[in-house]
C-alpha cells in the first residue's frame, strides 16, 4: 500500500507543482536545492520502510501521526506579510538540513507531510503560504519519485492499482 500510493502522490503533486507554475510561481534554486536534498532522504526513509517489520511500522506510524498533529495545533502563526524571504546563508544550510529529513520521513510514509513542509518554510524561510504551497508541491513530486523508483525496485508497487489511484485523486482535484 505504501509504495501503490506513491503513484498517487508523484501524479497529484505534478499536477500541483504545475497549476503552480501556470500562475506564475515556478519552482527556483531554493526549491530545486530542497527537493535534491529531500530526495537523498527519500532514498532513505523508502528503504526503512521496506526493510522494517510490519507491527512495527504500524506502531512508528501512530507515535509519527501524534507528532504531526501535535505539530499542527501547536504551530505558532506567523504573519508573513512584508518579511523578506530567508533562502540563503544559514537559512539554505537550515532548509538542505530539515529537507533531508523531511525526505527520510516522506520516503518512509508522507502522511500529514505537507504540514510539516509548510511549517518548516513559514517558519524557518517565511516563505508566505503561496510560494509555500508552490514548493510544497514540487519538492514533494521530485523526492516522490525516488521513493517510488526504490519501492517499485523491490517489487512493493501495484501499478494498476496505483494508476486507478492516481486517476481518482486527479478526477477528485479537478
Amino acid at each position: 500500500a505504501n509504495g501503490t500510493n506513491r503513484i498517487a502522490i508523484v501524479i497529484q503533486s505534478l499536477f500541483g507543482s504545475l497549476g503552480y507554475q501556470s500562475k506564475g510561481y515556478p519552482p527556483n534554486r531554493f526549491t530545486f536545492l530542497l527537493g535534491l536534498s529531500a530526495s537523498v532522504g527519500a532514498l532513505i526513509g523508502a528503504r526503512i520502510a521496506i526493510d522494517i517489520e510490519g507491527a512495527l511500522f504500524n506502531k512508528i506510524l501512530a507515535v509519527i501521526m501524534i507528532v504531526v498533529v501535535g505539530l499542527i495545533v501547536a504551530s505558532p502563526k506567523k504573519n508573513l506579510l512584508n518579511k523578506t524571504q530567508r533562502l540563503t546563508g544559514k537559512y539554505l544550510v537550515m532548509g538542505l538540513i530539515g529537507f533531508f529529513c523531511i525526505g527520510i520521513y516522506g520516503g518512509f510514509i508522507n502522511a500529514g507531510i505537507g504540514f510539516v513542509i509548510m511549517l518548516f518554510l513559514t517558519q524557518i524561510n517565511q516563505i508566505d503560504l503561496i510560494r509555500t504551497n508552490a514548493t510544497k508541491v514540487t519538492v514533494v513530486c521530485v523526492y516522490s519519485v525516488f521513493a517510488l523508483g526504490t519501492f517499485a525496485w523491490d517489487g512493493k508497487v501495484d501499478w494498476l492499482l496505483g494508476i486507478w489511484m492516481a486517476l481518482g485523486t486527479s478526477l477528485g482535484a479537478w
